[in-house]
């Protein structure tokens, strides 16, 4: 049996069960109700609804629900650019939908979401123990949610404008996560010495291209000019399919040494089909290979007896980027060979493996200033030839 409403000291304000009502007028003149968690949140509700009737303001809010709204609104949502959206994000966004958000809000108004709600769905998300960046990226499709019922009149305002997700502070320390952590050069001749034969181009092939395993297994002979030692990143293999690159900026053109070329080469006239549509790193039956398949197959036998067995396909992305740095390229470039949408983001991402490889500084004469003269000194004579030693302090 429903709760019966119960007078509070508030006119229009009733009480049922453990929830407020507040009853009020419309422009139309017709009596509505809407219900609140707490008293004081019926009183800033009713002195709302009165201000938005006198003003003008007011708008009758949606009944839709969460759930079902949400379900509709990633079935045909395009994009908020005019690049559209593509299929494998939908995708991606229709399976964090159903994970959190709406056993979360599940029947609740879509209309009575506020930020503080907001807020506590990504506490939810926070509690079982997953990392803030993939808070924020299950959060991504409910912020698009939002704004787009914000937009068609649904609810009077974006529940999520201006939320800020926090992450959790981590404890420094001088070791890198796995996923940050990049080979060194002894580290990843392990790895290759340890690698079957057939597969030992491919794992140095990843290792100076930085390519993701995806775009490497979509790589096809076409995509290579080995007389200009280019590889052109045109596609990837995204869950099965063949799709475009992970962004805009995933398109790009990738140096080679002239070794690689020359072994590709090779690689290609011994190829049972070197036909420019043909993949570059074919299966046994010439398609496609799988990314999945071939981290259990080869490479992690191969880390774990090369000692490093937190490696993957990524760790040599990394390493990739660690050894441009060493070589004295600049954030730039390393950008334009892997692919992200800015500098600033490869330098957020890999600049803990700058400053151990900072080069010898080479400065112009004009500051490091004249040669010694003959009555310099042997003390001065001294020094130009090896560091001085450490002054004591008196």
């Amino acid at each position: 049996m429903a709760a019966s409403y119960q007078r509070t000291s508030v006119p229009g304000i009733y009480r049922r069960g453990n929830r407020y009502s507040v009853g009020y007028t419309d422009p139309s003149g017709r009596r509505r109700k809407r219900s609140a968690a707490t008293m004081a949140e019926a009183r800033r509700l009713k002195a709302s609804l009165a201000t938005d009737v006198a003003r003008g303001d007011y708008r009758e809010l949606s009944d839709l629900r969460f759930d079902e709204y949400a379900r509709e609104w990633v079935r045909t949502y395009q994009g908020r650019t005019g690049r559209g959206i593509r299929e494998a994000t939908l995708e991606e966004y229709r399976r964090d939908l159903e994970l959190d958000p709406i056993p979360f809000f599940g029947r609740t108004r879509l209309a009575e979401i506020e930020p503080r709600h907001i807020k506590a769905l990504a506490k939810h998300i926070a509690d079982r123990g997953v990392a803030p960046a993939t808070v924020r990226t299950i959060m991504a499709p409910v912020r698009a949610l939002f704004a787009t019922a914000a937009e068609e009149g649904l609810i009077r305002s974006n529940p999520c404008a201006g939320i800020r997700l926090a992450g959790r502070r981590s404890v420094v320390t001088d070791e890198l996560p796995d996923t940050r952590r990049a080979l060194t050069e002894e580290e990843l001749a392990r790895i290759i010495a340890e690698t079957p034969e057939e597969w030992r181009l491919f794992v140095r092939f990843l290792a100076q291209t930085g390519v993701r395993i995806g775009e490497a297994i979509a790589l096809r002979w076409g995509d290579v000019d080995l007389g200009a030692r280019r590889v052109k990143v045109r596609r990837r293999i995204y869950k099965g399919k063949v799709d475009v690159p992970k962004s805009r900026y995933g398109i790009r053109d990738i140096p080679i040494s002239t070794a690689l070329a020359q072994d590709l080469w090779r690689w290609r006239a011994a190829s049972g089909n070197p036909a420019d549509e043909a993949p570059l790193f074919p299966s046994k039956t010439g398609t496609h290979l799988n990314g999945e398949n071939l981290l259990g197959r080869f490479l992690k036998p191969a880390v774990i007896r090369a000692g490093v067995p937190w490696a993957g396909f990524h760790t040599l992305r990394h390493t990739c980027a660690s050894m441009l740095f060493r070589a004295g390229w600049n954030a730039k470039q390393v950008q334009v060979v892997l692919g992200h949408h800015s500098p600033a983001f490869t330098l957020a991402t890999y600049v803990h493996l700058i400053s151990e490889d900072l080069p010898e500084p080479q400065f112009p004469d004009v500051l490091t200033g004249p040669p010694p003269t003959a009555d310099t000194g042997a003390e001065s004579a001294e020094a130009i030839e090896g560091l001085p030693a450490p002054q004591k302090r008196p």
